[in-house]
């Protein structure tokens, strides 16, 4: 379904800016924004995909991966399609990198009254929009958030981070979590392997922060890519500059979509990104590595075991609330039915 845009500002000779994204295109009459799925009409800025639903599933909080938000519950995912970036290496590139033209026939529509009243029906805690860009989608996830939240459902993005301030400050009011996607720490990397830039991807990260919406950050390792010591030892240090307690996930690549040339990450590599990162981070894990302890919660003071996973199966064992049953410290970032 078709709508308007809630943030562009229109512009001499019939073109118009967006502001939904970090691209902020300028966009002539007749034509469309980089994502492929905002166009100008006679000066005015559309939405093509509101409430077009490409993949609709009830999964585990932890599939976001999200470790520190309602850990346990399950959470009413969506995805549409279209993308503002264009990684070699999309898992999801068979909905990202599809033309909204191509896959319309493919896609269900649900008004954001639907999709709320399908996450309570299917026992969901909350609802996350995820699997391709949901910035992209942000006229549609600002409506739905602000019904959900009105239904008691928590609120997830799960996000590259190259959006604008604008629309950051206009949803965090009605989000409550965010995992973003820090997909490597060099502009070197980001202009080769997704066409973007990396700059806004780290304001996007301080400003989520600073308006206290909770954050967990996603670091894919793909070897002789982005996995070297120095750019992981850069990457851990500007975290914990935030906040040291922020939660990370360093996950396992695998060849995919136009990145085929490069193996599977080394577990090997993995447990030693993972334990430079610990030397500055109080929650590191490992994604992509079912049955690793990697996947384990434990508190950062005593060592004890809190929460226990096994691929998406978890155990909480050690807390109380958000409070380690044994030293009884506070994990702040840990929020807890």
């Amino acid at each position: 379904m078709d709508m308007q845009s809630y943030l562009y500002e229109q512009l001499d000779g019939g073109r118009v800016k967006c502001a939904t994204c970090a691209w902020r295109c300028t966009i002539k009459d007749g034509e469309r924004g980089f994502c492929g799925v905002r166009e100008n009409r006679s000066g005015k800025l559309i939405s093509l995909n509101y409430g077009l639903v490409s993949s609709v599933n009830v999964d585990p909080i932890e599939k976001k991966p999200l470790f520190h938000f309602y850990p346990g519950t399950s959470v009413f995912s969506l995805g549409t399609v279209g993308c503002n970036f264009r990684c070699l290496h999309c898992q999801n590139y068979s909905i990202s990198q599809v033309s909204i033209d191509e896959s319309v026939r493919g896609l269900v529509e649900y008004t954001p009254e639907q999709s709320i009243e399908m996450a309570k029906k299917s026992g969901c805690r909350g609802i996350a929009w995820t699997y391709n860009e949901p910035t992209i989608w942000f006229e549609y996830t600002y409506d739905s958030a602000k019904l959900a939240k009105a239904q008691d459902l928590y609120t997830v993005y799960v996000t590259n981070g190259y959006m604008t301030g604008e629309a950051l400050e206009m949803i965090s009011p009605f989000l409550d979590a965010m995992n973003i996607d820090v997909k490597g720490f060099t502009q070197e990397f980001y202009t080769k392997l997704c066409q973007t830039r990396l700059k806004p991807v780290l304001e996007t990260v301080e400003r989520a922060y600073k308006l206290g919406i909770h954050i967990e950050l996603t670091y894919l390792v793909i070897p002789g890519r982005n996995d070297s010591a120095v750019e992981i030892t850069r990457f851990t240090d500007w975290v914990s500059g935030i906040d040291s307690d922020i939660p990370v996930h360093f996950s396992r690549f695998h060849p995919d979509y136009k990145l085929t040339d490069v193996s599977m990450t080394p577990t090997k590599t993995l447990e030693e990104t993972l334990d430079i990162a610990k030397k500055k981070l109080s929650y590191v894990y490992l994604g992509n590595v079912p049955g690793h302890n990697g996947e384990n919660t434990r508190c950062p003071k005593c060592n004890s075991l809190l929460i226990e996973r096994i691929g998406y199966r978890t155990k909480i064992i050690g807390l109380t609330g958000n409070r380690c049953l044994k030293c009884g410290l506070e994990l702040p970032s840990l929020h807890a039915e």
